[in-house]
């Protein structure tokens, strides 16, 4: 058996999520139906992470077996000719037998976009809102977090998941253009996570929560107590971090 890497981008509008779900569209289930079908044998595909239904990646990786070795570059050629216009593949590479796309990963980084401004050459890639949020307030909420390393307040409930610890090493929003981006780095994340924060965030910067009372959400550890999950629209997984460089 022979391990490629695979790094792609897409759009997740039509898709509910990443991983395979019966009966339902997501970018696994297409991924792998395509290269079964470009390499005539059955493929399965373990992605870096899990996104939403509706959330994009513009730096997503996975890792496949095959039994013979490749030429990548004519596959991704092909790949590309095959799928749905709303994926794009960038490189197919062979990697060590035991490396794996999510366990290997060190940091992930997701950014949100909003604008209180109807942008139509931006419809389905942000999120919009009807007020003008405190920037400079939402980035001191933002820096308190990375205090923190327990998230249990913006995790989704009834998940499987052994811990809700998550190493938080950058949070900070930024005006681009006609629009408000808030840029997160961890070494992991919980399902729901960002889009939690996000919302809680602007509760800060519309003067709905004080930065004590962030705090407060934060040590209770109780996602009923955070503010409401942003629309799943503006959100994109923008970088993936491994030790080896891909």
């Amino acid at each position: 058996m022979a391990r490629y890497f695979i790094h792609l981008a897409y759009n997740g509008a039509s898709y509910c999520g990443w991983q395979t779900q019966p009966g339902l569209p997501t970018v696994q289930q297409t991924l792998e139906q395509a290269l079964s079908t470009l390499l005539r044998e059955r493929v399965g595909i373990v992605g870096c992470g899990r996104t939403d239904t509706g959330v994009h990646a513009s730096d997503f990786y996975a890792h496949f077996d095959v039994q013979q070795p490749l030429d990548a570059e004519a596959v991704v050629f092909k790949l590309n000719s095959f799928l749905p216009q709303d994926i794009a593949i960038f490189r197919i590479f062979p990697v060590a037998d035991n490396a794996h796309a999510r366990f290997d990963a060190t940091a992930r980084t997701y950014q949100y976009h909003l604008s209180d401004r109807r942008l139509p050459f931006r419809q389905g890639l942000y999120a919009r809102i009807y007020y003008k949020p405190d920037l400079n307030l939402m980035n001191r909420a933002a820096e308190v977090l990375t205090e923190y390393d327990d998230f249990t307040s913006f995790a989704k409930l009834h998940t499987q998941v052994k811990t809700n610890i998550c190493h938080l090493s950058m949070a900070r929003w930024e005006e681009e253009g006609d629009e408000w981006v808030f840029t997160i780095r961890s070494n992991r994340f919980l399902r729901n996570m960002v889009r939690s924060v996000t919302g809680t965030l602007l509760d800060v910067g519309r003067g709905k929560l004080s930065i004590e009372g962030l705090r407060a959400i934060v040590e209770r550890k109780d996602r009923c107590a955070a503010g409401v999950s942003m629309p799943a629209q503006g959100l994109f997984l923008t970088k993936v971090e491994y030790n080896e460089v891909y």
